[in-house]
């Protein structure tokens, strides 16, 4: 899948086209839900409704049983839902942080290992093309995510939740996510104030960064919703993410320095020499690093830009930056 592919290098493939979520996505969302009933009893069991995705109108079972939430788990683990399967490729692995004992999903595999498992709705996030939204389709009722909320984890968690045909639920998971998030956010700007903060990947492979912007999927939450003041090199870019090098680092001016590796963990072995760098006389003199404001991240949650690792990332950032 395109998403996965890029994520190395890139963000994923969805968000290039992302559209910014504003009241239009807002009503996107609950207009992508609204359900259109085919029986007269919704909770006979067979009965189905009309939901609107990216790629129109599709009929879906009033309450799923067995749905596979491709990339989406996170969402689904947010509302109280196990999927029948988790996404995973063999290059990035899956998402680990969620803990799930289910099923791996080889997305880079054949469809007969998601047919076997039966599901009764499928869905799936921007990484689902046209293409692949028809190969989904041909296993159960398939509901892409519309462009529009692709880029909101929040109007994600409501149209998903709608789907599911538990929009309470959603309403609930948001009520106590942003409670979290205003409580995070005060105590952020208390510790912080306007101190500049840089989220950087390490890229293992090639040993080059990748400075995550105030645009990125995965962590402009730090800056749109924990209130966190960007670099003024990541506040300006208008993509996701820059590729930098080592020498670039110092011209950041970062009073605090978010980083995490692009695979695998701290102690991955293919990892240590790429590690290294982190170690060198450059890193060392860097007023961030000599003020103990360096933070060394894990990188499942930390790619993910899903309600449930946002969240975690929040707890994080609480853990080191709040003393």
């Amino acid at each position: 899948m395109s998403a996965l592919a890029a994520c190395g290098t890139a963000n994923k493939a969805a968000e290039g086209n992302a559209v910014q979520a504003g009241n239009a996505a807002e009503e996107a969302a609950a207009a992508s839900a609204t359900p259109t009933e085919s029986s007269n009893n919704a909770s006979e069991e067979g009965a189905t409704r009309t939901i609107t995705g990216e790629f129109g109108d599709v009929e879906i079972p009033v309450n799923p049983k067995r749905v596979a939430g491709i990339y989406v788990e996170d969402y689904l683990k947010a509302l109280g839902v196990t999927p029948v399967v988790q996404w995973y490729h063999p290059s990035w692995g899956k998402q680990d942080y969620l803990n799930l004992d289910v099923p791996e999903f080889d997305i880079s595999g054949s469809m007969e290992a998601l047919l076997d498992k039966n599901p009764d709705l499928i869905i799936t996030d921007g990484g689902a093309d046209a293409a692949k939204y028809e190969q989904y389709s041909m296993v159960a009722p398939t509901y892409r995510l519309p462009e529009s909320v692709l880029q909101d984890s929040r109007l994600m968690l409501t149209a998903i939740a709608d789907a599911l045909g538990i929009p309470e639920k959603g309403e609930a998971v948001l009520a106590e996510y942003d409670q979290k998030v205003a409580e995070g956010k005060a105590k952020l700007q208390q510790a912080l104030g306007q101190e500049k903060v840089a989220v950087i990947r390490l890229n293992v492979a090639d040993k080059t960064f990748a400075l995550f912007g105030v645009k990125n999927r995965f962590t402009g939450v730090l800056y749109d919703q924990f209130g966190l003041t960007p670099v003024p090199m990541a506040a300006e870019m208008t993509e996701y993410q820059s590729i930098i090098s080592e020498e670039v680092i110092p011209a950041l001016e970062a009073d605090h320095i978010i980083v995490f590796p692009d695979n695998g963990d701290w102690d991955t072995a293919a990892n240590q020499e790429a590690i290294q760098i982190l170690d060198g006389p450059l890193w060392k003199n860097l007023p961030a690093v000599k003020n103990g404001n360096i933070y060394r991240m894990e990188r499942s949650h930390w790619q993910s830009g899903a309600i449930t690792a946002n969240t975690m990332k929040l707890d994080d950032l609480l853990k080191v930056m709040v003393k």
